[in-house]
């Protein structure tokens, strides 16, 4: 699954477009190597995703392409 649809239907990131300005921008590496948005994700890769000052660690746990609100948490794991 591409980068900035996994963001968005995980959760980390509310919206597609916003994910892909990201990854463009260079906020977004995966396994510590900055990714574009049309990288593929699979599960063990580790995201961080720069906000600002902080950054967001997180483990790929699951790759779904729909899911609900409420399952969404279950794709990821904060490092």
């Amino acid at each position: 699954m591409r980068l900035d649809k996994y963001l968005k239907v995980s959760r980390l990131i509310k919206r597609r477009t916003i994910a892909n300005e990201a990854c463009d921008a260079g906020r977004v590496k995966i396994n510590d190597k900055v990714a574009k948005a049309g990288t593929e994700v699979k599960k063990g890769d580790i995201i961080a995703i720069g906000f600002g000052d902080k950054e967001v660690r997180a483990e790929v746990l699951d790759v779904q392409e729909t899911v609900k609100k409420d399952g969404a948490a279950e794709l990821y794991r904060l490092l």
